[in-house]
């Protein structure tokens, strides 16, 4: 069938049906890829490298409801320094790792807008939690909002 500009539409529109169909399924493809990235990335262990001056440091990003990286890896009887930077204005967070099997307890403050410094020394193996226990009234917790993390010790 042949249009008034003497172009074929019935041609025409099978093949808009066809790319559509292909970018449909591409589409699902590529949404697929970005769901299994976005788990294993979720998921991923930072290394802390051990200082020349044997200590391990690490950044830690505080924003709304999270801890960037959120799971690391630090070594056993190696000094650990934590360097907290919040990029939150409104909300202060704090650091919680309390551990009696592990030997830790700690709880620090982080303003909102401030950098916080938490040193401690692992001395056993293992994975450990760590959260924000932040709680405003009437509303659920910065831990229960997903504002948690592990800290990972190995030898």
């Amino acid at each position: 069938m042949l249009g008034e500009s003497g172009n074929a539409v019935a041609g025409s529109f099978t093949m808009i049906a066809t790319h559509k169909g292909v970018g449909t399924f591409m589409g699902l493809v590529l949404f697929a890829l970005l769901m299994v990235v976005t788990v294993f990335a979720a998921s991923e262990t930072v290394i802390v490298p051990v200082s020349g001056d044997n200590v391990q440091r690490l950044e830690i990003t505080v924003d709304s409801y999270s801890f960037t990286p959120d799971r690391f890896l630090v070594k056993e009887n190696i000094p650990v320094e934590l360097t907290f930077k919040s990029v939150s204005w409104i909300v202060p967070h704090n650091f919680v790792l309390k551990s009696a099997e592990a030997g830790l307890r700690i709880e620090e403050e982080i303003g909102t807008g401030e950098t916080t410094i938490v040193r401690f020394t692992p001395t056993r193996i293992g994975e450990f939690k760590f959260s924000c226990t932040k709680k405003l009234l009437f509303f659920p917790s910065h831990e229960d909002m997903g504002m948690v993390g592990t800290l990972v010790v190995g030898r």
